[in-house]
């Protein structure tokens, strides 16, 4: 591309998916290289920075489907890795909890992760690495504000349709 040329929006969104994709498969072999599997990772990961929590934490914490979360919970449960308490304040719920020996493997493998990271990231200096952050976390708050707005927007369609419909019958 020569100096002259403007940054056109479809290349530069092409280059930020293309470098997501690759170091997310090079961030997943570094977690595979831990022995875990990525939801067991992301699990232990959530336990180990946050402390406690219900199932529902933990999956919100780290994106995945009830389903996933409670079999990996259940998977960790049997390494020994982590226990299931009650919870003080409400009987109903279950609070997940790292064991002494689930929280030294998560922080090896935390570690070992952070290392593969910082090695990759070593790329980028550090005033590139701020720019870099500053530049992506601006382009994604535009962009789930936008998914906010078109979802109420959305929504009060849908509603203006239902009222409509309700009007006809």
């Amino acid at each position: 591309m020569k100096k002259t040329d403007r940054m056109k929006a479809p290349r530069l969104w092409l280059v930020i998916a293309k470098s997501y994709r690759a170091l997310s498969l090079l961030a997943e072999q570094s977690i595979a290289n831990t022995g875990l599997c990525l939801t067991d990772f992301a699990a232990l990961e959530a336990l180990l920075h946050k402390g406690p929590l219900t199932i529902s934490e933990v999956q919100d914490k780290v994106h995945l489907a009830s389903g996933s979360m409670t079999a990996a919970v259940d998977r960790l449960e049997k390494l020994g890795l982590v226990v299931r308490k009650s919870s003080p304040c409400d009987r109903r719920a279950r609070v997940v909890h790292l064991t002494a020996e689930g929280k030294l493997l998560a922080i090896s493998c935390f570690e070992r992760h952070a290392k593969d990271l910082e090695a990759l990231m070593s790329a980028l200096s550090q005033k590139e690495k701020e720019q870099l952050y500053a530049s992506l976390k601006k382009l994604g708050l535009l962009a789930a504000e936008q998914l906010n707005h078109r979802e109420v927007t959305a929504n009060r369609t849908r509603e203006q349709v239902r009222k409509m419909i309700m009007i006809t019958d």
